[in-house]
């Protein structure tokens, strides 16, 4: 479902802020996978999940989402590929718009929009089924305002919205990062829960070592630009923190200095 090819990218290339972010990246992802990755600060994690969205133009690689070759695509072009939750609850929803509006935009994308844009009763039963699954009580409040809601009950909404359309790909970059702990347990088996049952492939970015663990079936992490571990199947179930560390060690030669990723 997804493949990258040898993916440089160079930020500030010929200035003194000169930075390799991603050194020869090779990845493949066979459908119905949910890849868990880590890394310390500036190993390129996000770099990659931009890469493949197409934020900003690779330097050399390849790109390819189910077969097709997107590496030249602008990023509003990849959006029928991807569903994505970023960091930040309020960056995937419209605060000024409902509840129901929010799902209505994202039920349409891709599609014309004309006059007699509008939301039917089959769709709002529809909407209402979804939303009673987040178990949330959002099912009760189609007409509120999204900018009335909590950071956590926007982020479901936000993965709700980002999986209407059932991507080829779902993106997660860090998305319980800005949540407490007991919201971001929540979402995080919410998203565990929407991707087995659309059987989505997806990719998870997290600073937290025992979430990249527990979820997906499938872990890699990365250092310095490149992806050092690739740990999966009975390996993966088995895994520690402390065997995690271990290996970074092993591989790199270094110990893993992230105080953040240590401290989840």
């Amino acid at each position: 479902m997804l493949e990258l090819r040898d993916i440089h990218k160079t930020f500030n290339i010929g200035t003194i802020n000169e930075k390799k972010a991603l050194d020869g990246v090779n990845l493949v992802l066979e459908e119905g996978d949910f890849v868990t990755v880590i890394g310390g600060n500036g190993a390129g994690k996000s770099t990659v999940l931009n890469a493949i969205a197409g934020v900003w133009p690779i330097d050399s690689g390849s790109i390819l989402i189910d077969g097709e070759n997107v590496t030249g695509l602008p990023e509003h072009k990849r959006a029928r590929f991807l569903g994505r939750v970023f960091q930040d609850p309020m960056t995937g929803t419209t605060a000024t718009m409902e509840i129901q509006e929010n799902l209505a935009l994202a039920a349409r994308r891709g599609q014309r929009r004309g006059l007699s844009w509008g939301i039917t009763r089959k769709e709002k039963k529809e909407y209402r089924e979804l939303l009673a699954k987040l178990d949330l009580g959002l099912e009760d409040r189609m007409t509120s305002k999204v900018g009335l809601l909590s950071g956590g009950q926007r982020q479901a909404l936000t993965l709700l919205m980002a999986t209407l359309k059932r991507p080829k790909l779902l993106l997660l970059d860090e998305h319980t990062a800005a949540l407490d702990p007991k919201t971001a347990t929540k979402v995080l088996d919410l998203s565990e829960q929407i991707i087995a049952e659309n059987h989505l492939t997806a990719m998870m970015v997290t600073h937290n070592m025992r979430d990249a663990i527990v979820h997906g079936n499938r872990l890699i992490m990365m250092n310095e630009g490149k992806i050092i571990l690739d740990i999966k199947g009975e390996e993966k179930k088995k895994l520690t923190v402390e065997d995690l560390l271990k290996k970074f060690e092993e591989v790199s030669g270094e110990e893993f200095a992230n105080d953040k990723a240590l401290l989840g």
